[in-house]
C-alpha cells in the first residue's frame, strides 16, 4: 500500500485501534468462530454420547468469550477510535456504525441467552467439567426456547460477522485507504 495515502488517510497514532483493542478483536474472532463452528456441529451431534464433551467446551468457551466482549465493551467506552477518513462515504460509515453495534449486542446476547438454557436444561451449567451452581428450576419448555434464541441469534451474528469481513476487505483490496490496518496488528 502507498505510504503516502496512509499517511494522509491516518492522522497520527489515534489512527488506529489500540492494542488492547485489537488483541481483544482477533481473540474474539478466532473464538467466536470457534463456538459457532462446535455450536453447529454439536446440533449434529446432540444424542450421541460423546456430544456431551463438546457442549461442555462450548458452554466453558462461550463464557470466557462473554468475559471478553464485557471486556470490549469495557474498551471501547473508553477508548473512542478515531472516525472514518471523510473519503469514506456517509451510508457506509453509517453502515459500519450499525454492523459493529450489531455485533456487540449479538455479543452479548448470544452467550447470556446460551446461559440461560443451559440454567434450565436438564445438564445444567459446566465450566470445564465442573457443574456451577444451579440458581434455576429445570425447564425443558424454557431451555428450548431460550437455545432456539440462541441459535437464530447465531445466524444473525453469522450474516453481521460476513458484512464486517465484507466491509473489511472492501477497504483492504478496493479502496486500499488504510481502514482496514486499523485493527490489524503491527
Amino acid at each position: 500500500m502507498n505510504e503516502n495515502k496512509l499517511r494522509s488517510a491516518s492522522p497520527g497514532s489515534r489512527w488506529r485501534y489500540a492494542t488492547p483493542a485489537i488483541l481483544l478483536h482477533w481473540v474474539l474472532a478466532v473464538l467466536i468462530v470457534t463456538l459457532v463452528t462446535i455450536g453447529w456441529y454439536m446440533l449434529s451431534i446432540e444424542e450421541d454420547p460423546r456430544s456431551a464433551w463438546y457442549f461442555d467446551k462450548h458452554k466453558s468457551f462461550g463464557m470466557i468469550a462473554f468475559v471478553l466482549v464485557l471486556l470490549r465493551i469495557w474498551w471501547r467506552a473508553r477508548h473512542r477510535p478515531a472516525p472514518l477518513p471523510a473519503s469514506v462515504p456517509g451510508w457506509q460509515v453509517a453502515l459500519a456504525h450499525f454492523t459493529q453495534w450489531s455485533l456487540y449486542g449479538c455479543l452479548f446476547l448470544m452467550p447470556v441467552l446460551g446461559f440461560l438454557g443451559a440454567s434450565y436444561s436438564e445438564d445444567g451449567v459446566t465450566f470445564f467439567g465442573s457443574h456451577l451452581p444451579a440458581w434455576a428450576v429445570q425447564n425443558h419448555d424454557r431451555s428450548e426456547l431460550l437455545f432456539s434464541l440462541h441459535i437464530g441469534l447465531a445466524w444473525v451474528m453469522v450474516a453481521l460477522i460476513a458484512l464486517h469481513v465484507a466491509g473489511a476487505l472492501k477497504h483492504l483490496l478496493v479502496d486500499k485507504d488504510g481502514v482496514f490496518q486499523r485493527m490489524w496488528p503491527r
